[in-house]
């Protein structure tokens, strides 16, 4: 009975339906015309409503939605943004062609025809860039939008600061060529900061337009292409496929040989052993030459140095003596070096141009722009950067961790900057982060008289951002801290900050007043710039056997909260009466044996007795080391002498201590060690 219904329900619905089309199909005769330009309206409405969409967070919203004009009614975000990535490309592609037509012009000055054939380069990286940035629009999943957001703004950042980078090319030219680039990129210019602006308001575009995109099966392109060789990658155990040595006990002589023989489209990781020697030649690993990894034997031994410069006549952007264009490119205890001198302005050292690159151990000397951290993600860890004038400057996404900043004398009359960061846009993901670095001068600065004024850093471009955190700032760096550009330029728009740092030139009292400076940000706001977050480091630096800390490093404060005051662990009042007492020695936290023929130039020690005791009677983890010192079968109370103890410590039984902390819990009490070396880093106990 129940099918039997059903039956003639079906029926009945089947009829209806027939019915129904063959009404449509009569009203269709009459309307279809007018059917078909209400869908096209509809179309384009829905279109246009997405490209002011789209178009909203740009800051040029005319340009904006020009580009889209093409877009063919589609009303996909993504293919929206394909289309101003599209129109970006070709916008570049025509100013190459057409800056050909200058080059006729430029042939009456030298430095005008090398910054027309370096901005014809670089042009082409940014375009190289924006298309891989189309590639990743292809396969978006929007569920996983995050992480593909984070490539696409540093690959698009990377294109503006390519473009910045040809006009900057053209400083100190001659003749109107600079100019008329400079219109030819306008409208490529803001093509490029609207592309940023879209990628990074993706997410919110899409919640207004309540939409929900999910395209399953698509993983993250970084761990995906390069996840096996990140694991291979561990620096104790790196085996060589070109050994380089100058004496020719190596394969070959010279590193440009050793490049020669990495395979074209090298997707392995190709390490090159560089023995000690001084190698006077000019590196340039290729754009796609990826995965390189110099491994030297010491950063005093292994050098490459050159003398390019721009006084010789040479543009700022080829003076390095070693460039670095491709992806994952490591260094391991090698020193990079511009000998020019400060008589010859800009001569830089070591230039990055590469995504991902890490350095670890490394000196990198020069005196005005030693390093330009041009682009991408970068990270410095246990390296040495020394100069005189914005000695680091770029717009990379650089993170320094326990690296030293070592400010050389300039020439007469100059001031010393150590960071010129070069942000041109406020969407870009540049910045200079310092993390637990030191920054100092050497001693001819210091003795110089009257003293030279020193400061951490200028601001090169508009959105200049530099954050420094956990330091240690020594005291000649000038009180206001951060110096002018020229005039008023950039002090409103720049982020510079500075978070729980120590030394001397640490206090923010007397602080430049701008209003892009923050003196003290507030913990989340540092977290974000830790090498974890900010250039999403756990997912390739810690992959690669690099010493490594992904957040903030515990402060003094907090460790305290964390650990109950013992005799060890003293307060200072405590220790100050320690001082005065017989029985002292049974306090202290370490014993040292002191030879002054052994070292004779280890600071306040050497006094003329031949051995020496000293003991740390006081500090706390994670603080500075207070030590006091007497003569040995002296029946005198101890001389009263507390102050931070700079010596290197190694252990008279044990392995050299490489970094300057030593472990509680590896030492006995009563554990006798040997000063045999002095430097400007603190001794630290933690636990």
């Amino acid at each position: 009975m129940g099918v039997k219904k059903l039956a003639i329900a079906s029926i009945a619905s089947i009829l209806l339906v027939a019915a129904a089309i063959s009404f449509t199909s009569k009203r269709h005769e009459h309307y279809s015309s007018n059917n078909n330009n209400n869908n096209v309206d509809s179309k384009i409405s829905t279109s246009t409503k997405y490209i002011h969409a789209i178009c909203q967070p740009t800051d040029y919203k005319q340009t904006c939605e020009k580009s889209l004009a093409r877009a063919n009614n589609t009303n996909d975000p993504k293919d929206l943004i394909k289309v101003a990535f599209s129109a970006t490309i070709n916008d570049l592609s025509n100013v190459i062609k057409n800056s050909k037509s200058l080059i006729q012009e430029a042939a009456k000055d030298p430095r005008t025809k090398e910054a027309l054939h370096t901005c014809e380069g670089l042009l082409d990286v940014a375009i190289d860039d924006l298309r891989r940035s189309f590639d990743d629009i292809n396969t978006l999943d929007v569920t996983k939008l995050s992480d593909y957001t984070d490539d696409l703004k540093t690959w698009l950042s990377a294109a503006i600061t390519y473009q910045e980078t040809c006009l900057d090319a053209f400083e100190n030219t001659t003749g109107l060529t600079g100019e008329r680039m400079k219109k030819l990129l306008k409208n490529a210019g803001e093509l490029t900061s609207n592309d940023l602006a879209m990628v990074s308001s993706f997410g919110s575009v899409l919640t207004n337009l309540n939409l929900k995109l999910k395209i399953p099966g698509v993983n993250r392109r970084l761990l995906n292409a390069h996840d096996r060789m990140l694991h291979e990658i561990n620096s104790n155990v790196l085996q060589p496929n070109a050994i380089v040595a100058i004496d020719g006990t190596g394969q070959y002589k010279s590193i440009n040989e050793a490049l020669r023989a990495v395979p074209k489209k090298n997707t392995q990781k190709f390490v090159i052993f560089i023995k000690a020697g001084f190698y006077h030649e000019y590196v340039d690993i290729p754009r796609k030459m990826n995965n390189i990894v110099f491994i030297g034997e010491g950063p005093t031994k292994t050098k490459i140095t050159g003398n390019n410069n721009f006084a010789d006549g040479t543009g700022t952007f080829k003076t390095a003596t070693v460039a670095i264009n491709g992806d994952n490119f490591m260094a391991k205890d090698i020193s990079f070096e511009n000998t020019a001198g400060p008589i010859k302005h800009q001569a830089v050292a070591l230039r990055v141009s590469g995504d991902m690159a890490i350095f670890h151990n490394c000196q990198i000397n020069g005196y005005q722009d030693t390093l330009y951290v041009h682009s991408y993600r970068q990270f410095y860890r246990d390296c040495t950067i020394s100069g005189t004038i914005d000695f680091i400057f770029g717009d990379a996404s650089a993170v320094f961790q326990n690296c030293k900043m070592i400010v050389r004398k300039p020439m007469a009359s100059q001031a010393c900057m150590v960071t010129a960061q070069g942000r041109k846009d406020r969407r870009g993901v540049g910045a200079i982060v310092m993390q637990n670095c030191e920054i100092l001068a050497e001693q001819d600065f210091l003795a110089t008289q009257p003293p030279i004024k020193a400061y951490l850093g200028r601001p090169w471009k508009e959105f200049s951002r530099t954050i420094i955190m956990q330091s240690l700032i020594d005291g000649f760096i000038a009180p206001e801290g951060w110096s002018i550009w020229a005039g008023n330029f950039a002090l409103d728009t720049l982020f510079y900050a500075e978070y729980q740092n120590r030394g001397a030139g640490a206090n923010t009292n007397n602080r430049v007043t701008w209003k892009g400076y923050q003196k003290n940000i507030a913990p989340e706001v540092a977290a974000g710039f830790a090498p974890g977050v900010f250039i999403m480091a756990d997912e390739w630096v810690k992959l690669r056997g690099v010493p490594y800390e992904s957040g903030l490093m515990r402060s003094l404060k907090e460790a305290r909260k964390h650990k109950k005051p013992t005799s060890r662990d003293e307060s200072s009042k405590k220790i100050k009466k320690q001082i005065h007492r017989k029985k002292w020695w049974r306090n202290a936290l370490f014993f040292f044996k002191w030879n002054s023929n052994e070292n004779p130039n280890a600071g306040d020690f050497n006094s003329g007795s031949f051995h020496r005791r000293c003991a740390v009677i006081g500090g706390s983890i994670n603080g500075p080391v207070y030590i006091t010192e007497s003569r040995i079968g002296s029946s005198s109370s101890c001389r009263k002498i507390r102050r931070p103890f700079t010596g290197a410590l190694i252990p008279s039984k044990k392995g050299d201590l490489d970094i300057p902390y030593i472990n509680l819990k590896e030492f006995n009490m009563d554990q006798q060690f040997r000063i045999t070396a002095t430097s400007a880093t603190p001794i630290y106990l933690v636990t």
